[in-house]
């Protein structure tokens, strides 16, 4: 049994739209953008997860950057099996001789359809899963971050990724109600993107608006630590000639306003279809904040405000997820019935 257990590898993935992550052997080894370039002649692999993502925006018409997930499910089949197997390879890069066999846990959105499940599966099998468990995200999100899913007791979870916002109320390991709805990160981005080409005649680029959102996002018009004007470069539409322009928190917050009332809106449709018990736990324990949509200035307090319920974020909401995937790999017999 001794040599089998040496040649299996057991991964833990959280596969998301803008990063995807792994952890193996408690540690997280890969965090890396899920973006892939390709050859467009060719078809071969230039660059996976970090050098795709310098490239993204930048290349010529030789080389295609990819993003194969999109709103949380694979978008582009072949490309996600190459940037997965490509992310494997970067964990033992010198072992080639007897590829190991593969144990994986990936994360998937609660919403997904059973096809969309099925694609998760078969590109996780071709990049050499030989046992593929799969977890919805909400509930590793809970396990990441500390709570116990078995107990009796109501806990909202609130999970906004790249491509997907996933609420979930989560009591006795299953999920009682959740709702899954497309406005996230990259929707942010794209708000970012509209708001300065309309009140700044100013076209930016994907990785422009991210760093903007990153400096200077925020939920809310007024903050009590605000952080300092960002200055960003983009095209003149009038002229076409570069130039820079220098935006505000407060300008953000009034563009991403829209896509976070989406966010508000579905957490309270939540709520509402939460059973009254769960209800008065979740009143006590307020609402758990994960992913790197938590990060956005002010979020907490915005949907505070809306609920009139405590809202925390995470500790280090990025890796919320994939610590709780991580977890559940380790204790597989604990949570095998949570996973699909």
């Amino acid at each position: 049994m001794g040599i089998f257990n040496f040649l299996t590898q057991e991964l833990a993935i959280d596969l998301g739209t803008a990063n995807t992550l792994i952890i193996f052997k408690d540690k997280v080894v890969v965090d890396e953008p899920s973006i892939i370039a390709k050859n467009r002649t060719t078809g071969e692999v230039v660059a996976i997860g970090n050098q795709a993502m310098q490239m993204h925006g930048k290349t010529h018409d030789e080389i295609r950057t990819i993003r194969p997930l999109k709103d949380g499910v694979i978008a582009d089949f072949q490309a996600a099996e190459e940037m997965i197997k490509g992310m494997i390879k970067m964990i033992n890069p010198g072992r080639r001789m007897f590829p190991p066999q593969l144990r994986m846990v990936i994360c998937i959105p609660s919403g997904i359809t059973e096809v969309e499940k099925r694609a998760v599966r078969d590109s996780a099998e071709k990049a050499g899963g030989k046992e593929v468990y799969m977890i919805h995200e909400p509930m590793a999100a809970a396990i990441g971050i500390g709570i116990d899913v078995s107990e009796p007791k109501g806990n909202m979870i609130i999970d906004i990724g790249g491509g997907t916002t996933e609420i979930a109320v989560i009591a006795l390991s299953g999920i009682v109600c959740d709702q899954s709805i497309r406005v996230a990160g990259d929707e942010f981005t794209d708000d970012i993107i509209e708001y300065m080409r309309r009140q700044h005649n100013l076209l930016l680029g994907e990785r422009s608006a991210e760093r903007i959102k990153i400096e200077v996002g925020s939920a809310l018009t007024e903050l009590e630590k605000p952080p300092s004007d960002y200055a960003v470069n983009g095209r003149d539409l009038m002229t076409g000639v570069p130039k820079q322009v220098t935006v505000s928190y407060s300008e953000i917050a009034q563009c991403l306003d829209k896509s976070i009332s989406k966010i508000e809106e579905a957490i309270l449709r939540a709520l509402e279809l939460t059973p009254p018990e769960l209800s008065a736990d979740i009143y006590q324990t307020g609402l758990y904040l994960t992913g790197g949509g938590a990060l956005i200035r002010g979020l907490d307090k915005r949907i505070a405000q809306k609920t009139k319920l405590p809202v925390y974020v995470a500790e280090d909401p990025l890796r919320a997820v994939v610590r709780g995937t991580g977890i559940a790999l380790k204790n597989i017999a604990t949570f095998k019935f949570l996973m699909q």
